[in-house]
């Protein structure tokens, strides 16, 4: 059983956020020393990057599910929360990450990575929510939670010769006479059940040769093992037709072989544009050089370089090696010249409010009527203890600072009116003086609504009566002095 991985379905979870702390500093004789509670850290990313020893997607075969850390939560004392800690995920060049059905990333090229999955933010401690109105908020933001995808890995080798034929036409002897590549050969059809690479060398110019499963007709649309590699000589700058010209059956020849080929690779698609070479494999064996000495005339056709080689007495294969080298080359040249990435900031338009407010559907009792859309009012919400009153009076004097309630008055909201935002549905209530008036401030301390601690006003008055039974005292202490020298 071979341990050749090419596709794999991965379920990637970036690390949640964590909490913000709520606490206050106390020390001897400052009950209420002020707000101290830290932010939560930020989750750990996951990083597909490109490395150079790994050559397979096997690892991801047994481990399917790939979660990077959560968030530490703040302390007091104006602690910071630990960010969790980052996956790197190692993959072998040429790997495409899918996700939704579309191509997420290409990764080509040592070094080249994409970060699939961020980390949730932290949540800011009350040190960090602290206003001019707001001296010692009571409340904390929550951390966000992390990206979660299911994501395709697929490996599309990285090679600049691809060798394509049907099964036992010899390309896997080809490669090891070639290169240092040692592959599975044997006397049997579909020896070949793994893509093999192999480093060549023609004077100064070094180049990577691949040979894929056999190719039958039919393969485009699934039959046999072609539809499964196809993918491997997409990125090949040369494609070679390695023809079997010692082959006995009485209805194949190498014209139609070609043919049949050719066929498939149409069919698959986008490979139209490479340069092609046939190569005749086998002319160590007698009829295999009668073969290829019979069918050179009817090969002009295609108009490609052809090339007689046996992969055992290593007959014509250093003419092979220099016509694979020249082709390499003169495609390297014509490709574009490779520009650093360059960084681009699209600064968002200054009307753009950030939110879309949506009306789903007429007024019914308990039915959600509003639908409030974008980053901004999403985010908070899931930042939000709606346990803690003085954080939810927060949210709603952040939502109408953004211009949510104008947007809902808009679209004829009443109070009463359903709205969802995000997973959270509420009865919206407006910020409206007359109603505010009605019920208890937003943004208080309901540690200071309970306090003992007295007044200005009942402190002056103690003080007063204080001072008045002094100033009576004093009157009748005068008044017995006074009496006492009358005597």
């Amino acid at each position: 059983m071979t341990s050749f991985v090419d596709r794999v379905n991965l379920q990637v979870v970036a690390g949640k956020g964590g909490n913000g702390c709520v606490s206050v500093h106390r020390e001897k004789f400052k009950p209420l020393g002020g707000p101290d509670g830290g932010n939560g850290g930020h989750g750990g990313d996951v990083v597909f990057a490109v490395d150079p020893n790994v050559h397979t997607l096997l690892d991801f075969h047994f481990q399917t599910r790939l979660q990077g850390g959560n968030g530490k939560q703040g302390q007091g004392s104006n602690r910071d929360g630990a960010s969790g800690e980052s996956i790197r995920v190692s993959v072998p060049n040429g790997t495409v990450i899918y996700a939704d059905g579309e191509i997420l990333a290409d990764l080509t090229g040592v070094g080249a990575e994409v970060t699939v999955a961020h980390g949730g933010r932290g949540g800011r401690g009350n040190r960090a929510l602290v206003s001019s109105k707001r001296k010692v908020p009571g409340f904390a933001e929550l951390g966000e939670s992390g990206d979660e995808l299911s994501v395709v890995l697929e490996l599309k080798s990285v090679a600049d010769v691809g060798l394509v034929g049907f099964p036992s036409a010899g390309k896997s002897s080809l490669i090891a006479a070639m290169s240092a590549a040692r592959p599975k050969i044997a006397d049997y059809p579909f020896t070949t059940l793994a893509p093999n690479l192999g480093v060549v060398s023609a004077g100064e110019t070094t180049y990577t040769i691949a040979d894929v499963p056999g190719l039958i007709p039919g393969a485009a649309a699934g039959k046999g093992l072609g539809l499964q590699f196809l993918r491997h000589i997409e990125r090949c700058a040369v494609l070679a037709h390695v023809v079997d010209c010692a082959n006995l059956e009485s209805d194949r020849d190498p014209v139609s072989d070609i043919d049949a080929l050719e066929h498939e690779l149409a069919e698959y698609g986008g490979l139209a544009d490479r340069p092609r070479i046939i190569v005749l494999n086998k002319v160590d064996l007698p009829d295999g050089r009668e073969l290829a000495d019979y069918v050179r005339g009817d090969l002009e056709k295609y108009g490609w370089p052809v090339y007689a080689v046996s992969a055992v007495s290593r007959e014509g294969l250093k003419e092979l090696n220099f016509a694979f080298a020249k082709e390499v080359v003169d495609y390297r040249e014509a490709q574009p010249p490779v520009e650093a990435t360059r960084m681009v900031i699209r600064p968002a338009a200054v009307d753009d409010s950030g939110f879309n407010v949506k009306r789903v559907r007429p007024a019914f009792e308990g039915d959600v009527e509003f639908v409030v859309t974008g980053s901004k009012p999403e985010r908070w919400i899931r930042q939000t203890n709606f346990e803690n009153e003085e954080a939810v009076g927060y949210l709603a004097d952040r939502l109408a600072a953004l211009g949510v309630e104008d947007a809902l008055v808009k679209q004829g909201a009443v109070p009463g009116s359903f709205v969802r935002i995000a997973e959270h549905e509420f009865e919206w209530q407006p910020t409206d003086p007359n109603i505010v008036a009605t019920v208890a401030p937003r943004g208080t301390d309901a540690r200071f609504e309970i306090s003992d601690r007295k007044g200005a006003d009942e402190r002056l008055a103690e003080r007063k009566e204080r001072r008045a039974e002094v100033l009576e005292r004093v009157a009748k202490e005068e008044e017995a002095r006074g009496k006492r020298r009358k005597r």
